[in-house]
């Protein structure tokens, strides 16, 4: 019987199908594929079945990691690892590509710590809130932190929506499909942070206001809501 745990905001997906179409996202044979959160393993089976190099799991529930540990001692391209992502260091990792259905209750601050990893991480296919999805879509008007540190690292596409009724529990939400393409090129993530930091301090000043850059650039006499994801990254240039 499948059990999910409300303090680790588990929701397990169980259809086939839809499992079938996120890893169809992405290239799986010859590949390392690293899989957050795989709960009992259903992504994971469909995973091996298409021949990747190899899999990672990496699952924060002790009771979960038993469960992986016995399901698959006889497949030598899987190794789980009892860990919080969170705390689990990507470095010694290359080309990985990163497959999860993340827990919705820290989303955002998993893929956040996930982008200091770029160099490591080839592309992340993710199931997300919807709300979060939109959150991190450049493509869209209303520019926010989160846009801007994702254009930053990544070439991002929504994929697809998926409905409630294919997880237990169900969560009271729809969810997206994502994926985050990486760039594979060195950031400098403190100027990086430093500047959304002071860019999205007061929505309601001008550019210019915010950052305190005295150049003759249009730009800086607008206000955040008024840019485009092209204009955010004209005045990154300058600062």
């Amino acid at each position: 019987m499948i059990k999910a745990k409300k303090s680790l905001s588990q929701n397990f997906l169980i259809d086939k199908n839809i499992c079938k179409k996120i890893i169809k996202q992405t290239h799986i044979k010859n590949k390392n594929i690293l899989e957050i959160g795989p709960g009992y393993g259903f992504m994971t089976d469909i995973i091996l079945e298409n021949n990747p190099n190899k899999i990672i799991l990496i699952e924060k529930d002790s009771n979960l990691v038993n469960i992986l540990k016995k399901k698959y001692k006889n497949k030598n391209k899987v190794e789980v690892i009892e860990e919080d992502i969170l705390k689990f260091n990507l470095k010694k990792y290359k080309d990985l590509i990163l497959i999860s259905n993340l827990p919705y209750n820290i989303s955002t601050k998993i893929i956040l710590y996930l982008f200091n990893f770029n160099l490591n991480i080839r592309e992340m296919i993710l199931m997300l809130q919807k709300e979060v999805a939109l959150k991190f879509d450049y493509n869209l008007a209303n520019m926010n932190k989160y846009k801007f540190m994702t254009k930053t690292v990544s070439n991002f596409e929504r994929c697809f929506d998926v409905s409630r009724k294919v997880f237990i529990p169900k969560p009271k939400i729809t969810s997206t499909v994502v994926k985050f393409k990486f760039i594979n090129k060195k950031v400098d993530f403190d100027k990086a942070n430093n500047f959304s930091k002071l860019i999205f301090k007061n929505i309601r000043k001008k550019i210019h206001n915010n950052l305190k850059i005295k150049l003759e650039n249009n730009l800086l006499n607008k206000r955040i809501s008024q840019l485009s994801i092209e204009d955010l990254f004209e005045i990154y240039d300058l600062f």
